[in-house]
């Protein structure tokens, strides 16, 4: 096995080695950062939904708190009026959702699915837990949802969903005595859950993950060409002409020019240590010669 093959086996492996550890790290921190963007939006799309709650309980309500008995308005509930903000952001990024999910819901389409009971059951389960991240399959990939939990903290909720009687007879009307009832101070009744799609940033983390990969191996086969060319014209081919020499020399061939030595590293001492040689042998048989 020559020089050059043992250097660049060398090399691959060192190379293989660091490839390795570079990919593993770099895929690692933009997966990382993949989520944290996500839960950025996520972040983004909760503060929104909880600023239109917020809005409507505390400007739209109380205007309209007096027609209530007489038509159930539900622009006057804060998470109808929520989600109905967001039903018209949808028309625009459909793969975003956001929904009050409850287990006892007054509108049946505010009722949990199995995977948002699955949620609504986890914060039954850690009464102090306060949020909750979680990821699922979705039909274009994975989605991950950033999820509250809904407690009754004040009384007027009551005031709708404590019993059929004390709620407004309108909205008693309109969605019926048996749904959205039974609710206690304190009780943990859904979730607020907010799911952006992963598929973007993480397809956006493979290519930044594939061009730094990329990136390395260009780097790495530059490297190897020079090093490459390097060690031919200041290793492989110096070595090459002293034993090309040597063998001249053992066959008695004292005649051939010496190396013409430059510079001053550890190939040029090598040939001037040749050449010492060569000369001293060429002494010693022109002495044995005269004698």
């Amino acid at each position: 096995m020559g020089l050059r093959t043992k250097f660049n086996l060398a090399m691959l492996a060192a190379f293989a080695t660091g490839l390795a550890l570079a990919s593993t790290l770099a895929y690692h921190l933009l997966q990382e950062n993949a989520q944290r963007e996500v839960l950025q939006e996520a972040s983004i799309m909760l503060a929104g939904v909880n600023a239109v709650t917020a809005y409507t309980d505390g400007e739209v309500s109380p205007l309209l708190l007096d027609q209530l008995n007489v038509h159930f308005l539900p622009q006057a509930i804060p998470f109808a009026a929520a989600h109905a903000t967001f039903r018209m952001l949808q028309s625009t990024v459909p793969e975003y959702t956001s929904k009050f999910a409850v287990t006892n819901p007054t509108n049946p389409d505010d009722r949990a699915t199995q995977w948002e009971q699955d949620i609504i059951d986890t914060f039954q389960r850690s009464p102090r837990l306060t949020e909750l991240i979680s990821e699922r399959a979705g039909p274009t990939g994975p989605i991950l949802s950033r999820s509250l939990p809904i407690r009754i903290t004040d009384k007027s909720c009551l005031q709708c969903h404590s019993r059929p009687a004390a709620a407004p007879a309108s909205m008693v009307a309109l969605y019926g005595p048996t749904n959205g009832f039974g609710w206690k101070l304190g009780d943990l009744v859904g979730a607020e859950i907010v799911s952006v799609p992963e598929r973007v940033p993480l397809e956006r983390a493979r290519h930044a993950f594939l061009a730094v990969l990329g990136g390395l191996l260009l780097v790495f086969a530059i490297m190897m060409g020079l090093l490459n060319l390097l060690l031919h014209y200041v290793i492989v081919r110096p070595v090459r002409a002293i034993s090309a020499m040597a063998t001249e020399v053992s066959t008695g061939n004292l005649d051939i020019p010496e190396f013409e030595v430059r510079g001053n590293d550890e190939i040029a001492s090598l040939m001037e240590s040749f050449n010492r040689m060569r000369r001293s042998i060429a002494n010693a048989l022109k002495m044995l010669g005269e004698t």
